[in-house]
């Protein structure tokens, strides 16, 4: 299969500034994001450095024994932090899809740093802000990870500014939506598959994302990203180096009423004559708004002819929701 559909954009001259930047590149990324809502960034900055630094720590973390990953689980399970092994998560549930839980394992973290005011306190808040649970080893591991959390969130926030302007709406529309955002970073390891997997099971079952955007920092290893274009045929995305994968997200295509599409994409199996080695490892930022954000049409992309499709709804709710569907239920002894 070809990645041709999936074009690589280097944003660079709009962060530098660059006045026809500022114009052509959020043109591009309003194409990608009407064709097929994916593309791949350049240019975006952020320091190889670290992102090596927060790549090692990972497979240092996912390489260590199970009992001891184990002590990085969350103690309340209906909360998305820390360590959860194969078997928790099915995302091909969030379609009401029946399968085989994922073949992959998560370190899940939300925001790192915030403050602990009524904001971020209230009920309402409880289910985003969550201080982090973190492993004891490798002892890089919490340094790296943070900081590349943080530097993913900037970048989220830099993208934002390029959709607002893709959209024709002030280049700050999103601003006041996203200051407060409960974006979440999960680090996968999709793990050797010695055996066959189950019929109908992937390391990651067919699923859009939920929030705004997402940012994914892949490898080119068998068994890898494909998504569905808008013709039904599933595509393989192959990941330049040093680039990141950008897709939008259900909150994203309800925004722009569906003008923009959020992708169904998935994780496939590796093939079987390389299955048994073939490991894979992916950060992914999950760029989410403020959890009492209301996602409504937005004024650019709706008129007497089209009107709005979707009512509003509230982005901190919409999230839970799709969290629920996609955790495995326990089964009765």
């Amino acid at each position: 299969m070809s990645s041709e559909a999936v074009p690589v954009i280097d944003i660079g001259p709009f962060l530098a500034g660059d006045p026809a930047g500022r114009k052509s590149i959020p043109k591009a990324v309003a194409r990608a994001c009407e064709d097929i809502g994916f593309f791949t960034i350049v240019g975006h900055g952020i320091d190889p450095d670290l992102i090596q630094a927060a790549t090692g720590a990972a497979r240092q973390f996912f390489d260590l024994p199970p009992a001891q990953k184990q002590l990085a689980r969350f103690t309340d399970a209906a909360l998305s932090r820390g360590y959860r092994g194969i078997g928790n998560e099915g995302l091909a549930g969030t379609r009401a899809d029946q399968t085989p839980p994922d073949l992959k394992e998560v370190f899940h973290l939300g925001p790192p740093d915030f403050p602990h005011d009524d904001y971020h306190t209230t009920p309402a808040a409880r289910a985003h802000f969550v201080d982090d649970v973190w492993p004891e080893a490798p002892a890089a591991f919490r340094p790296a990870v943070t900081a590349y959390y943080k530097a993913t969130e900037k970048l989220g926030a830099d993208l934002m500014r390029v959709f607002a302007l893709a959209l024709d709406l002030p280049e700050q529309f999103f601003a006041d939506k996203i200051d407060r955002h409960i974006s979440a970073l999960r680090i996968i390891n999709y793990p050797e598959q010695p055996r066959a997997p189950l019929p109908g099971q992937l390391r990651a079952g067919a699923h859009s994302d939920y929030g705004t955007l997402t940012i994914l920092l892949g490898e080119n290893q068998p068994g890898g990203l494909q998504v569905r274009t808008r013709a039904g045929q599933w595509m393989d995305v192959r990941i330049p180096p040093r680039s990141f994968v950008i897709n939008i997200g259900d909150l994203m295509m309800r925004w722009t009423n569906d003008r923009w599409v959020s992708t169904l994409h998935r994780v496939v199996n590796p093939p079987e004559p390389v299955a048994a080695k073939a490991r894979r490892q992916s950060l992914v930022f999950f760029h989410h708004p403020n959890y009492d954000a209301e996602v409504v049409c937005i004024p650019t992309c709706a008129d007497a002819a089209n009107p709005a499709r979707y009512p509003p709804v509230k982005a901190g709710p919409y999230r839970s929701d799709k969290y629920v569907q996609a955790t495995v239920k326990p089964t009765a002894a």
